[in-house]
């Protein structure tokens, strides 16, 4: 699938992106998100991942002391702040096509940037993607009404995963799995046969 970045910032947001996305992409990074947040002070977080959708904390360590430099050149923002890198979480923003097909079977909150059908808030599992649209089954269909909605990805301004037992469990299996798959971690087995 394509690597474009369907939903984008605006003003110092995308001022912010546009000095990331080259800093993070020559690492090996994709641009998630930048969001600048104002609770208790001036938090600018952004969140990144590889193309396989991990980044660990060394990798928020590397991403951040390669940022930091820039973003002092650049003062993207006027006053104080604190600098957030960090993975999309387990309820994760879906910024690619790829994010789409990825959590087939999952639900998801969409609110497209303009009305579709009367509404701009969706929320369904997702049940197809492809290059440029997704395809949501809405939890709120009424009886006798097409609940399934295609939306193109180019209209989508915002899209979240929503936390659920299924989602939780798939984030749990794929821990294990890269804790298995890691040579720094040892696995012991032990074979233990009960004599009957």
């Amino acid at each position: 699938m394509n690597n474009k970045r369907y939903i984008r910032e605006n003003g110092s947001e995308a001022r912010i992106a546009a000095i990331v996305i080259p800093i993070a992409s020559d690492m090996g990074f994709d641009l998630v998100r930048v969001k600048i947040i104002s609770d208790n002070g001036t938090t600018l977080q952004i969140m990144a991942e590889d193309e396989q959708g991990n980044f660990s904390i060394s990798d928020c360590t590397k991403l951040s002391r390669e940022l930091s430099p820039a973003l002092d050149v650049e003062e993207p923002l006027s006053n104080a702040y604190q600098l957030e890198i960090s993975s999309p979480g387990i309820d994760r923003v879906l910024v690619r096509a790829r994010d789409f097909a990825r959590y087939i079977g999952h639900e998801a909150k969409i609110e497209l940037r303009d009305m579709i059908d009367g509404r701009k808030r969706f929320r369904g599992e997702i049940i197809n993607a492809n290059e440029t649209s997704v395809t949501i089954k809405l939890r709120d269909a009424l009886p006798d009404t097409e609940g399934n909605h295609q939306l193109e990805l180019e209209q989508i301004a915002e899209a979240k995963l929503v936390m659920s037992d299924k989602l939780l469990e798939e984030a749990r299996k794929q821990q294990i799995n890269k804790d298995l798959d890691n040579p720094d971690i040892e696995v012991i087995e032990d074979n233990i046969k009960e004599n009957i």
